[in-house]
């Protein structure tokens, strides 16, 4: 069996407040992309200092997600989110999804 890729889209560190992001395909070709921000700064959305997320675009909408990122249709997204939407950027590829007419599942735990 193969190993999943990942990729990491943000991976920062501002004194005591981590923020991570990562992207995959899981075992059914949907793309996820999972977060974690962990320090103070969570604090107008977790007591605890801790703060999970993930969102799932269904691997039919991929075509139509590479499209939007201004990539070709039959790219391979890990591969545009690499190169194209990682860092900085990260924070526009969240915005687009926000305001994308894809379907997106969408889970926030914070505590």
């Amino acid at each position: 069996m193969a190993e999943e890729r990942h990729v990491t889209l943000r991976r920062e560190q501002d004194g005591p407040d981590r923020r991570h992001l990562v992207a995959y395909l899981d075992t059914d070709g949907n793309l996820r992309i999972d977060g974690q921000d962990l320090g103070p700064k969570t604090a107008p959305v977790s007591a605890s200092g801790e703060y999970e997320f993930f969102q799932k675009v269904r691997a039919a909408d991929l075509p139509r997600l590479c499209v939007l990122l201004g990539a070709a249709p039959s790219a391979d997204i890990l591969e545009v989110l690499e190169h194209d939407w990682s860092g900085a950027r990260s924070y526009d590829l969240e915005k687009l999804l926000r305001h994308s007419d894809l379907e997106i599942e969408r889970f926030v735990w914070a505590e």
